[in-house]
């Protein structure tokens, strides 16, 4: 409507009677709603920036301040040091205005000084991560270290005012560097499964070399950078692994989410998407105020929520040698696809936010649209999803100015872009190919039909399933998971009519999708065929298989006494070893949020412990409980990886940081080349949920999502991403390639089903076993109580789970940290309130009770 009015909203001609001004009233009047608007979200900024400043301590607690000082100056009592009087001296009188002047500055100064003692005391006891090494299972014990840590951060935390989304961003401690010694350390242990005697000899010659030699002076420079930035990795990360990548970003980088697929609140698509559109506009809201709940580990630990400035209004946009992220910090409209049209749909009206069911009615019109798209418009997108450079290329030729110009504006302004797809999303637990084409839908489409450059893209079906596509550069994974959490469970609160629209009435009529305009000559649309082709090679090359596990799910692994990530972790490293018959680098990503800026550090479950065991499960000779030995040292070694990359020890984003800055200086290393030349033929990542205490998975066991996935990283390997949907349910998202002749996605996903069984069978086995030798015991009881012979009572009772195979077979007793089970739902990470994530000691727990009572 806006842009309707815009050109003829100010016009002026100079005639003999001299200047003819024209405006239009309608026109003003949004400009001034804006300026309002804009200005409104200034002030809250600024007001939030303050208390986010001062947190712990209330704002409030100022005015508390000055009446003290204020009360004791005039009853009598003197400040130490005379501090009032002093600042009286520098003042133009002593009135009694200006004492009350030198009491609040005074007051100022104290409050000041009171807070960020505070603060820099929270922060330096964030530093401490022993809590995430504490021995959990029965008979363990917190350490007192712990106790006294938990009991100062809750005194420190629960200050007067509820925490605000930022509000912890100044008490978190940044990224530790770790020192080189213990870094080629980590490494030399991680490649030695993969490595033969001879290669392994190489690899360990090339470490003391590098450590010895350069490793000292690029070292040096990273300590500068850890104590001048606030986070040594986050932006090199963000430029070279992301923006500086010229491949296509569909399939190698962007990633999918899928619908909650056991339930379906409607099948209408403008119903779906104007509930989505609304709840992730509402969820917007909250950012802009910083009123979405800080995830909190155990109501006491906080994680980093930079990540969550760049959800909304932020585009890739591209660059011949790299890339930028742009954020625009307000935009009033979306963008929406639909059978190879663009539309410009304005979401704000009258200073709020449209309900559903007027954002249903815009979706109807679009979807009731017959217009047919302008040349080359309906594969405009392709060029998103090419060669970086070749959309840079055209981007600058023929998206410069005029009308093109404006459209892309308008794409790339917008909140985000949501895709009306004219096909159904399908989901039959009796046919696996439909949940796999739904997610090869959702990662690719069509090649064209998502803006790959936007933060995400929403994509709704004909019979109401819907999807997300998102870029990767600008977050991880976890952020988005947490949107999309809300978006569900905020749906199933709101709730559709009979009829399965939205509910409610339009107070108005919704302002009219606008149609965007493209001038598109025949050199670009060249450009866009041969980014399509590009595309297209892509998509048809991907094997993707969707596999729901059913047999059993989170509920088993806790019975087992298993860290749930750990066992599947496991049961992918015996599948991958059965696929390829060898072991391969293998990652998966945790995060590093407990710090600053912090994103994603890189596990390396192939350990020497999961390879013993793996092998171990493919000999006959080996003993059940052998094998469960083995498998709970892999289990140990998994769960210490994992906590030590959540506190910065991690191996690759160290050796990353020290490749650049040998590139820096222009020094060649060929240990650093051989690390990062390592093709990663296995990279795994886990799916998080429960991050947002919208959803009630307890009251709507249904609403989980079924996760989402991602492209291969190697083109010989893998891409798997699970979730544990559950106490009986599991999804696995596997992608390869097709012109590999060593992967295929399917018989992957049944060698993964294979090794859950076996896994299964191996604990039911040993459990067999344990009850066996349980009811020999009893049985021998009688005998040992008729015999008179203390010493053979001695014997007896020393002999009940006393082998040391007993011993260190048993899972339940197993020393297996806590920090893993913390975080073990995070993608990159990432993070959450998690099942896991809450899930501390019982004496945690106990010790929080405790402390809430003091």
């Amino acid at each position: 409507m806006a842009e309707a009015h815009s050109a003829v909203a100010f016009s002026f001609a100079i005639t003999h009677e001299g200047w003819d001004v024209n405006f239009d009233r309608e026109v003003l009047n949004l400009v001034w709603s804006s300026g309002v608007r804009s200005w409104k979200k200034r002030l809250a900024r600024f007001k939030n920036s303050v208390k986010n400043g001062v947190y712990p301590a209330p704002l409030q607690s100022l005015w508390a301040m000055v009446a003290i000082i204020t009360s004791l100056h005039f009853a009598g009592f003197k400040m130490p040091y005379s501090l009032t009087d002093k600042i009286l001296t520098l003042l133009p009188g002593k009135t009694l205005e200006w004492q009350f002047t030198a009491c609040t500055i005074m007051a100022i100064v104290i409050w000041l000084t009171v807070i960020y003692t505070l603060r820099y005391t929270l922060k330096l006891l964030l530093m401490y991560k022993g809590w995430m090494y504490e021995q959990r299972g029965k008979n363990r014990q917190v350490s007192l270290k712990t106790k006294l840590w938990l009991l100062a951060v809750k005194i420190l935390s629960s200050g007067g005012n509820k925490p605000l989304l930022y509000s912890y961003q100044g008490s978190l401690p940044r990224l530790p560097l770790p020192p080189v010694e213990e870094t080629m350390k980590r490494y030399l242990r991680s490649v030695r499964p993969l490595y033969d005697d001879e290669k392994y000899t190489k690899v360990e010659k090339l470490a003391e070399e590098f450590q010895s030699g350069i490793a000292t002076k690029l070292q040096r420079y990273l300590v500068l950078k850890s104590w001048w930035s606030s986070n040594y990795v986050s932006d090199w990360w963000e430029e070279y692994v992301y923006l500086r990548g010229r491949s296509p970003l569909i399939v190698n980088s962007n990633f999918y989410g899928i619908d909650a697929i056991l339930m379906s609140p409607t099948q209408s698509q403008a119903a779906r998407a104007a509930m989505i559109i609304h709840t992730c506009l509402q969820y917007r809201r909250l950012i802009e105020r910083q009123e979405l709940e800080p995830i909190l580990i155990q109501g006491l630990v906080p994680l980093c929520s930079w990540q969550y400035e760049r959800v909304f209004n932020t585009t890739r946009v591209p660059g011949v040698e790299t890339d930028k992220i742009v954020h625009y910090n307000d935009t009033k409209h979306i963008v929406v696809y639909h059978k190879g049209r663009y539309f410009k749909v304005y979401i704000y009206h009258q200073n709020r936010i449209l309900h559903p069911c007027e954002i249903e009615i815009q979706m109807q019109m679009i979807l009731e649209d017959t217009s047919a798209p302008a040349a080359g418009e309906e594969r405009l997108a392709a060029l998103t999803a090419g060669e970086r450079t070749a959309w840079a290329n055209a981007r600058t030729e023929f998206f410069f100015k005029g009308t093109n110009r404006q459209s892309l504006d308008a794409v790339e302004k917008a909140a985000f872009v949501v895709a009306l797809d004219d096909i159904p999303y399908e989901f039959d637990e009796n046919d696996p190919s439909k949940l796999d084409q739904y997610g090869k839908i959702l990662l690719c489409g069509k090649g064209y039909d998502r803006w790959f450059d936007k933060s995400f893209t929403l994509c709704f079906s004909t019979n109401g399933r819907i999807g997300f596509n998102a870029e990767h550069s600008w977050a991880d994974a976890p952020v988005m998971g947490h949107l999309w959490e809300f978006c569900i469970g905020t749906e199933i609160e709101s709730g559709y009519g009979p009829d399965g629209h939205t509910l409610g009435t339009p107070e108005f009529n919704p302002p009219k999708p606008v149609r965007l305009q493209w001038e598109l000559n025949a050199s670009c649309q060249s450009a866009i065929e041969r980014s399509y082709q590009v595309v297209q090679g892509l998509c048809n090359d991907i094997d993707l298989r969707i596999f729901m596990h059913t047999a059993y799910g989170k509920g088993l692994m806790k019975e087992c006494r298993v860290s749930p990530d750990a066992y599947i972790q496991m049961a992918l490293q015996l599948a991958y070893f059965r696929d390829a018959g060898k072991f391969s680098l293998t990652y998966e990503a945790s995060m590093t949020r407990l710090y600053r800026e912090g994103r994603t550090e890189t596990v390396r479950p192939c350990t020497i412990e999961s390879a013993k065991w793996v092998r171990a499960m493919e000999d006959k000779n080996v003993t059940t409980e052998q094998r469960i030995k083995l498998l709970n040292d892999a289990c140990l070694q998994h769960q210490r990886g994992y906590q030590d990359a959540m506190c910065g020890k991690g191996i690759d984003r160290h050796l990353f940081c020290l490749y650049v800055v040998s590139k820096y200086l222009e020094v060649d290393s060929p240990f650093l080349k051989e690390v990062l030349s390592e093709p990663w033929r296995l990279s795994t990542s886990q799916t998080p949920h429960g991050q947002t205490s919208r959803l009630d998975l307890k009251k709507h066991p249904k609403c989980i999502s079924a996760g989402g996935g991602f492209g291969p990283v190697a083109d010989d390997g893998y891409g798997v991403s699970y979730i544990i949907a559950g106490e009986d349910l599991l999804f696995f998202h596997i992608s390869s390639k097709k012109s590999s002749p060593v992967t295929d996605s399917s018989r992957f996903a049944l060698a993964v089903e294979k090794a859950l069984d076996d896994l299964k069978n191996l604990f039911a086995d040993w459990k067999r076993i344990q009850n066996q030798k349980k009811h020999s015991a009893n049985a021998s009881k009688p005998e040992v109580a008729n015999s008179n012979n203390s010493h053979t009572k001695k014997l007896e009772s020393n002999h009940v789970g006393s082998k040391p195979e007993e011993v260190l077979s048993r899972p339940n007793e197993q020393k297996i940290p806590n920090g893993k089970d913390c975080q073990s739902s995070f993608l990159d990470s990432e993070s959450g309130k998690s099942d896991k994530l809450s899930r501390f000691d019982s004496e945690l727990l106990e010790t929080k009770q405790f402390i809430n009572k003091v």
